[in-house]
């Protein structure tokens, strides 16, 4: 059976559990839309019958959520969509942009809710609570606790960062649906009235929530740093494959929520031939899909010298002149010696913020002195992710 034939199913299960995603998400979405809608309808009334700004704003703050789902459910069906000729790695980053819309939304409710907060501040009324308005604020702080959890159970199974968040979101909603009823339950008791203050106080929540949900966002549009430990993974399994000495400068390119591409560097023996080292790559490629769902797209080789003590010497003392630059120099890999043709090449990964033409020059003045017979390339990688195997 050829590599491809053998990694069919694995693609086959990868797809369906995309899938079984994606059903999650709307299922999960519809259910948070017909809750927060029949809770912002149920505190509008008692808000309105009660003459609070901040029940009205609660209600607003229900409405808010309902819409995000909704957003959310259109995000993740047109996410998808599967590649055309436009959109070769697929439609998945739309789901950033729907999360985006929602920042949006959140953040512009948070500012008129403070708005409208500050108002009765300025010009304060008289609250009036029924029993009825304080047992279904009490029935939605349940309500909200149940959702919160459901939310994050079902954004867990699903993988999806965007559920997870609703799920805490709805679960500091029911804190803010609690501290209305306390506010509430103050005013009958003492006839002080802090339903205002708790609007602005609400409101500021609103604000900050809609403000680091952008954030998160575009860090996800401009491109993260990799998980750590999904890059440890990923190096660990071809660093145990027999042939690979050390992966490094692994890439990962984020296309959606289970959307992702890479690209490595491995160091291989200079023994091994053309079509050794073909069947090794197309190995690791099923590998690492199989078990990750991640898609190698570029494996890039380095060679290493085997069996010549004197190369071997002659890297140990390079390792040193360079990693005496702890400051400056993060890694040392890739490293081959042709001492026939006077010939040296290596990478340095390096910490950011540091002047590279600095480092190259005095690198190479270094080295140079060390090996004046010798041509010297020396290639300089950023520190994208977490650092491969060093030999």
């Amino acid at each position: 059976m050829s590599n491809e034939q053998s990694a069919q199913p694995v693609r086959a299960a990868y797809q369906q559990e995309m899938l079984k995603r994606g059903h999650i998400i709307v299922r999960t979405s519809m259910v948070g839309i017909v809750v927060n809608i029949l809770l912002a309808a149920f505190k509008a009334a008692v808000g309105i019958t009660a003459n609070s700004i901040a029940v009205l704003l609660d209600a607003v703050n229900n409405l808010s959520d309902a819409l995000s789902s909704v957003i959310t459910v259109a995000g993740a069906k047109l996410a998808g969509r599967k590649p055309d000729r436009e959109h070769p790695f697929g439609h998945g980053r739309i789901e950033y942009l729907s999360a985006m819309v929602i920042a949006a939304i959140v953040f512009y409710a948070g500012l008129t809710a403070l708005w409208e907060s500050g108002k009765k501040i300025l010009e304060p009324e008289s609250a009036d609570y029924s029993m009825l308005s304080l047992v279904i604020i009490a029935v939605a702080v349940v309500v909200k606790i149940v959702l919160g959890r459901y939310f994050k159970r079902q954004g867990n199974a699903a993988e999806s960062a965007a559920l997870v968040a609703s799920g805490a979101d709805a679960l500091f909603d029911a804190v803010l649906s609690f501290s209305v009823l306390a506010s509430a339950l103050v005013f009958l008791g003492t006839g002080i009235s802090l339903e205002a203050y708790v609007g602005a106080i609400i409101a500021l929540f609103i604000v900050k929530s809609g403000i680091d949900m952008m954030r998160d966002t575009l860090n996800d549009i401009l491109g993260e740093r990799p998980d750590p430990v999904l890059v440890r993974r990923i190096k660990g399994m071809l660093a145990a494959e027999p042939e690979i000495r050390g992966a490094y400068d692994l890439m990962l390119n984020n296309y959606g929520p289970g959307r992702n591409y890479a690209s490595v560097h491995i160091e291989l023996p200079d023994t091994m031939t053309v079509e050794e080292v073909d069947r090794l790559t197309r190995r690791i490629h099923d590998k690492v899909y199989q078990e990750t769902g991640v898609r190698l797209m570029g494996v890039t080789v380095y060679s290493y010298n085997t069996n010549d003590n004197e190369a071997i010497a002659i890297r140990k003392q390079v390792y040193r002149i360079v990693l005496a630059h702890r400051e400056w120099i993060l890694q040392v890999h890739g490293f081959y010696v042709n001492r026939q043709k006077k010939e040296m090449r290596f990478d340095v990964v390096v910490r950011f913020g540091t002047d590279i033409p600095v480092v190259l020059q005095t690198l190479q003045r270094e080295v140079q002195a060390a090996f004046p017979a010798y041509d010297i390339l020396i290639d300089v990688d950023m520190d994208i992710s977490a650092l491969g195997h060093n030999s």
